[in-house]
């Protein structure tokens, strides 16, 4: 609950400075967070597709629900309505507690981190940061893992521009390259 009441608090009067905004709900904030993860090649593994289901279940406590193939593709053997992925969608408190934890736990735990890139920040506002191993999450544990997978995390937000979007994020406290 940190995260948001430092939005509310500080974020929201900075973000209004500097932007010129006279009415709160023109700020951009947090919409979503999306964590998806794609099972490439392992499609066919009941036992890998559980193990990326239990994992992203541990970190960020919902179900996600399994993506599936809406066309067959004969090169990479993939038949239509097959499991492709598994993603979650975050709003609320779980979303602001789930960045609270990617900024604070997450990111100092990545192997060899220097910080995020600002072009990963697109012309919308939104934020899409990869990782290689899903161990960076403090659920899970090393010990217990059978296949180590990557994720992807999306943050959308309702910044109308790069720029203001890139403002919330440095003022929610994501670690930016020096470029």
């Amino acid at each position: 609950m940190r995260l948001q009441e430092k939005y509310k608090k500080e974020i929201l009067a900075k973000l209004k400075e500097k932007f010129g905004y006279k009415n709160d709900l023109q700020a951009p904030r947090l919409d979503k967070v999306v964590i998806n993860v794609g099972v490439g090649k392992h499609s066919k593994e009941k036992a890998y597709i559980d193990n990326v289901v239990d994992g992203l279940s541990r970190i960020t406590g919902q179900k996600p629900i399994l993506t599936k193939a809406k066309k067959a593709v004969s090169a990479f053997k993939i038949r239509q309505g097959m499991v492709v992925g598994a993603a979650v969608t975050l709003r609320g408190k779980r979303m602001y507690d789930f960045t609270d934890k990617l900024i604070n736990v997450s990111f100092p735990r990545v192997r060899d981190f220097r910080g995020i890139s600002e072009k990963q920040v697109d012309r919308s506002g939104n934020l899409t940061i990869g990782f290689r191993e899903h161990l960076a999450f403090p659920e899970i544990k090393a010990e217990k893992v059978d296949n180590i997978h990557g994720l992807e995390v999306s943050i959308a937000t309702t910044a109308k521009t790069r720029e203001e979007g890139l403002e919330l994020f440095k003022l929610m406290g994501f670690p930016f390259k020096k470029e």
